[in-house]
């Protein structure tokens, strides 16, 4: 079978964890940890640069990062903390559903075509730095809310 078609496939699924581990944490408190750790926990993902086949020219690398960094406006958009109960909640999102399936819907459409010209583990390269250019700035905005908000519900106590 295809790389890219076994790899979509993959990515389908990913994207479908995403919307249901979003749903659940929304139902407990959050803290700084849970919000830093993914972004770092993916990080180990760059060993596949060691490999050759992985490696990015420097142009396609600020070209994945600028990518990724604009996908990452409309995470920033749609995640929202709420205090409820002297606790730090995400606030539930209807937008960030359909915001994170059309981000996947692109990106297996760019990889499709991508694919056509783009050997499969540069392109794999590419969509690992494309997704962790995307998850860090989400995640960094996400940590400074979660602090004012900490900051705000400290200073009351």
């Amino acid at each position: 079978m295809n790389f890219v078609v076994v790899s979509s496939i993959g990515a389908v699924f990913m994207g479908i964890f995403a919307l249901f581990v979003r749903m659940k944490a929304a139902k407990k408190p959050t803290n700084g940890m849970k919000i830093i750790l993914p972004p770092v926990f993916m990080s180990s993902g760059a060993l596949m640069y060691v490999v050759p086949e992985f490696r990015l020219t420097p142009m396609e690398i600020v070209e994945v990062v600028i990518v990724g960094m604009l996908f990452s406006i409309l995470l920033i958009k749609t995640s929202k903390f709420e205090i409820r109960e002297n606790e730090i909640y995400l606030k539930r999102s209807k937008a960030f559903m359909y915001i994170l399936v059309g981000l996947l819907v692109v990106r297996l459409a760019l990889k499709s075509i991508l694919s056509t010209t783009i050997d499969f583990g540069e392109l794999s390269g590419m969509f690992f730095l494309l997704a962790f250019s995307m998850i860090v700035p989400w995640r960094v905005a996400m940590y400074l809310d979660y602090k004012k908000l900490h900051k705000q519900i400290h200073s009351q106590l």
